[in-house]
């Protein structure tokens, strides 16, 4: 993943991350970008591409969506949800993460689904 130069404690740079079909994007505990993967860079190319690395996701989000990750992040809460944009929908997974047991930040997944899809109930 693209990362903030000079960080050494990240995620591990993995190429499977880097090309990954959905965009993955990563913030510390306050909200600053800290890695993308090529999919989330390409998604936010109006708002910067690579040039958000290092930036605060707050300000890249209007209300009523910067209130509710500011909820999210406080409250350590995952938050998932579908959208449709560009004829496109997409899977929303926003989840705090951690390491070695602390609360670190929040990930973001946003991978695009099919309109209809099967739905399977497994035991």
């Amino acid at each position: 993943m693209r990362m903030k130069k000079n960080d050494s404690d990240m995620v591990a740079n993995h190429a499977w991350v880097q090309e990954y079909v959905g965009a993955i994007t990563v913030c510390d505990t306050i909200g600053i970008i800290l890695e993308m993967n090529d999919e989330a860079v390409k998604a936010n190319l109006d708002q910067g591409g690579e040039k958000l690395i290092g930036t605060n996701l707050l300000e890249c989000h209007p209300e009523p969506a910067r209130s509710k990750l500011v909820e999210l992040m406080e409250s350590r809460q995952a938050n998932v949800y579908t959208i449709e944009k560009n004829g496109k929908k997409k899977l929303i997974h926003q989840t705090p993460w951690y390491k070695n047991g602390k609360y670190s930040g929040f990930i973001e997944l946003s991978l695009e689904i099919p309109h209809a899809m099967p739905h399977f109930a497994r035991d």
